[in-house]
């Protein structure tokens, strides 16, 4: 996967799908807007590229730090999409890991865990990401 050799900007944003028995590992974040009012999302592991970093050394990075995950491999490219930020371009690509995770950031997220792919439909922080996952597994079975 030619991705995964790029180097990684400041608008870079790769996540990882991992999807076991028909569950996504998903965590439920939360952004304070306007310094009063909490915004909850349902969100998967992945996050924003560091100088230096290509976009495989972003993802194995944030899936370590976000669930505590090590183990992993990236089995597919999914596609480019725009981020939840303006500018953003979120790279997502497909996983597996037999490693269940971990709550490693609580300043951020209140759970992290394994949830059937199609209870998955509201407050999703980028539905177009859920909805490439859910159409890759879905061809996968």
């Amino acid at each position: 996967m030619e991705y995964l050799k790029e180097m990684g900007t400041p608008v870079t944003c790769p996540v990882v799908m991992f999807v076991r028995d028909g569950m996504i590992m998903t965590g439920h974040r939360h952004y304070r807007k306007d310094g009063e009012k909490t915004v909850s999302v349902w969100t998967i592991p992945g996050g924003r590229c560091e100088k230096g970093e290509t976009i495989e050394e972003t993802l194995r990075r944030e899936v370590a730090e976000e669930v505590g995950v090590n183990d992993f491999k990236i089995l597919d490219f999914l596609g480019r999409i725009d981020g939840a930020h303006p500018g953003d371009i979120v790279y997502v690509f497909a996983g597996q890991t037999d490693e269940n995770p971990k709550l490693m950031e609580p300043e951020k997220f209140s759970e992290w865990g394994w949830k059937p792919l199609d209870s998955l439909l509201e407050n999703l922080i980028n539905p177009l990401a859920f909805k490439l996952a859910r159409d890759f597994w879905d061809k996968k079975e």
